[in-house]
């Protein structure tokens, strides 16, 4: 026993560390464009829609292509297309350094939503595999840990690379990393496939396409008018397209996202309490980090810090969290958490002005850090619990796309709001816009917190996940594709 644990050291070690790192970078690009938006902005121009969409080019090709992603791993092998997935990702960042206009940007952005949504689904199934059973928990939660310090640390790495270097050095920075990363996954990733795995091409494009038109003419709205032909045009071809996505979902025989699944009372109270929590949280986090610089005058390393204890408190209060449910069960706390964060909220729009001190935004702060904690602790085993073993990778790919969907609208709908009511032309102008953008992410947190109370009671979990949905012979898989991990 002892000789076959150490034969299996080194492989386990290596796979934690590759993934590690990798699902690291593909974390901290959510966030860590946030406090660079003011540098961008002066540096290559835009309107407000050009800076939503370098925020959203990458969460809306990550989450639409995620399942996908995982599906080609699973059909081609999941070290070749990681491997891809680095490769694109990589590249994709060092185009985006290299961006002479805003345009140039948000292209290079959308390539590299391209490149995560490959190889991050598959940096779990590569993980899990390496690592023994036995040192498995271990291993997840250091993989957890890693991700949740690169979303608490995103603002201030963005921040602080803008201030003392440049903005381009946040995308520079992937680059060393991947192009190390690329060899050892070829020298030290074991290849693995799904025999009989299909992709849902059909899938991919109908909710790709709806998806891409919900979301531009939310972000064009404004500037063209919600009566303009383009933003008809999108509102109406996308959400036909994405009614398609659902029948597509009910009819075909292998759907990349079975919409039987969301018959569970559970399974459909998780993925939307985690799509209007990241509305909620990822459009204030847009607003908010331009707001500390450009009405409070902080630098983008003082924006960050200073974020840190919304962005970072889950780092200090998860591990509590996660005892607390497994006491009383995931219910109460992730409706506790997403009230809280809801709360948090509320009170930024209430104590908000042009001339707000810092010491009347901690409290929020703090309050919403809490509630992000109490949220992402137990979301995945609530999540999992809500369905059969055979279909937790589809579920759990599910809620990671759900939750990416859910902030590329947030920061489209409360962008929308901030623009109809002011704009960046004075301090008091950017306050007036940001106040009733909060106002909505609260409502729509503190909506996620009423559907919390539709996941299943502590007792009866393991009934619910029987019930959930029985399994085709196609959907087995030996293990998830993706173990939801707060971000």
């Amino acid at each position: 026993m002892n000789t076959q644990d150490s034969k299996l050291r080194g492989p386990a070690v290596w796979a934690l560390v590759i993934t590690g790192v990798a699902s690291f970078m593909a974390a901290l690009d959510n966030l860590v464009v946030t406090t660079a938006l003011p540098a961008i902005r002066a540096d290559l121009g835009g309107k407000l829609e050009d800076l939503e969409w370098t925020v959203n080019a990458y969460t809306l090709t990550f989450a639409v292509l995620l399942l996908f992603g995982s599906a080609l791993g699973d059909r081609f092998g999941r070290r070749k297309l990681f491997i891809a997935g680095l490769t694109v990702f990589t590249g994709a960042s060092a185009a985006a350094a290299l961006s002479s206009g805003i345009d140039a940007l948000i292209a290079a952005r959308a390539v590299q939503g391209v490149g995560a949504a490959i190889m991050m689904p598959l940096t779990l199934t590569l993980l899990t595999a390496a690592v023994p059973a036995a040192r498995r928990g271990m291993a997840l939660g250091i993989y957890g840990a890693v991700t949740g310090l690169a979303v608490a640390s995103g603002p201030l790495i963005g921040g602080t690379l803008t201030e003392h270097i440049s903005w381009q050095w946040i995308f520079w920075l992937n680059v060393p990393i991947g192009l190390a990363l690329i060899p050892l996954a070829r020298l030290r990733l074991a290849e693995s496939t799904a025999p009989g795995s299909r992709l849902d091409v059909p899938g991919t494009l109908l909710v790709s396409g709806g998806l891409f038109g919900i979301v531009y003419a939310l972000v064009n709205a404004n500037s063209k008018g919600w009566t303009s032909a383009p933003v008809l045009a999108g509102l109406i071809v996308g959400t036909l397209l994405v009614c398609g996505f659902v029948r597509h979902g009910f009819k075909s025989a292998n759907p990349m996202l079975p919409m039987r699944l969301f018959r569970s009372r559970g399974f459909l109270g998780i993925n939307l309490a985690s799509l209007l929590m990241f509305l909620g949280m990822f459009g204030s986090i847009f607003l908010l980090s331009q707001f500390l610089q450009g009405v409070a005058g902080y630098s983008p390393t003082e924006a960050g810090l200073r974020m840190l204890p919304w962005t970072g408190m889950p780092m200090i209060v998860a591990p509590v969290a996660g005892i607390l449910s497994d006491r009383i069960g995931g219910r109460p706390v992730v409706a506790a958490g997403l009230a809280l964060q809801a709360l948090g909220l509320g009170w930024f729009a209430t104590i908000l002005s042009a001339d707000v001190s810092y010491a009347a935004q901690l409290p929020a702060l703090i309050l919403s850090g809490i509630g992000m904690a109490l949220y992402f602790a137990p979301a995945a085993n609530v999540l999992m619990s809500t369905v059969a073993p055979a279909d937790q990778g589809k579920a759990s790919g599910t809620n990671n796309a759900l939750r990416e969907v859910g902030g590329a609208l947030g920061v489209a709908v409360l962008a929308s709001v901030f623009s109809a009511q002011g704009g960046y032309e004075s301090p008091q102008a950017f306050t007036d816009g940001t106040v009733p953008a909060l106002w909505i992410g609260a409502a729509a947190v503190a909506l996620a917190a009423g559907l919390a109370l539709l996941l299943p009671r502590r007792n009866r979990a393991g009934n619910t996940a029987a019930r959930a949905s029985l399994p085709t012979e196609a959907e087995v898989a030996p293990e998830p594709d993706g173990i939801a991990v707060g971000r």
